[in-house]
């Protein structure tokens, strides 16, 4: 899976000049939290987020509404945005969790996504979450279940053949290291055309395995 996968393609743009009034009627209106600003040929000049739109109460004090008014209506997208050179962006080609992890360690919501710095799509943290639910099998039916098992190779394999064996289809699995206790891993399987009870059955029988939850 890549970031072209998941990307929103074609998002919506605004440029530089356009007040932030229209920029935040334009985030209301398509209910998003980041629009790329593009110059001529969709190349990217930067990025206006929800929080660059939040003006410091210190420069409003001491203003009345009317001053408020036309402060706003004179501020330019171009006037608060994240410039070009501090936007970090990414390519569709990259692998999600390449871009997943950068936005992790940047503690950012979006990257923009660019060939040749054009703007191609956007990659959000909404879209990430999108992929996390089907990467567990969250639109599906079937019964979803947690088991810890000792983190050593095969271990994964004696669970996916136990569930094989008897016949059922396995719709999605994942796993992390079980928090605190690097000698074991958690991984939840969705399985389909099961009963819990079937289910648990067969795997209560599997040496060194736990059953966290099933649902």
């Amino acid at each position: 899976m890549f970031v072209r996968d998941y990307m929103t393609r074609h998002p919506v743009m605004v440029e530089p000049n356009m007040s932030i009034v229209e920029a935040q009627d334009i985030m209301a209106e398509t209910k998003v939290r980041h629009l790329p600003v593009a110059g001529e040929g969709k190349r990217l000049l930067g990025l206006i987020t929800r929080q660059r739109m939040r003006i410091p109460p210190t420069e409003l004090a001491s203003l009345n509404v009317w001053e408020i008014t036309r402060y706003l209506s004179n501020l330019c997208v171009k006037d608060v945005m994240v410039k070009r050179k501090n936007v970090i962006t990414t390519i569709p080609d990259i692998a999600l969790e390449e871009a997943a992890k950068v936005m992790t360690e940047e503690k950012i919501g979006c990257l923009p996504v660019l060939e040749d710095d054009i703007v191609v799509g956007i990659i959000t943290e909404i879209d990430m979450m999108t992929l996390l639910t089907d990467l567990l099998g969250g639109y599906e039916a079937g019964v979803r279940v947690t088991l810890r098992m000792p983190n050593q190779k095969g271990e994964l394999a004696k669970a996916t053949g136990a569930i094989s064996d008897q016949g059922w289809g396995i719709y999605a699995s994942g796993g992390v290291k079980t928090p605190k206790d690097p000698g074991h891993w958690d991984c939840v399987i969705k399985v389909r055309d099961v009963s819990q009870e079937d289910l648990v059955a067969v795997l209560e029988q599997i040496e060194g395995h736990e059953i966290i939850d099933v649902r």
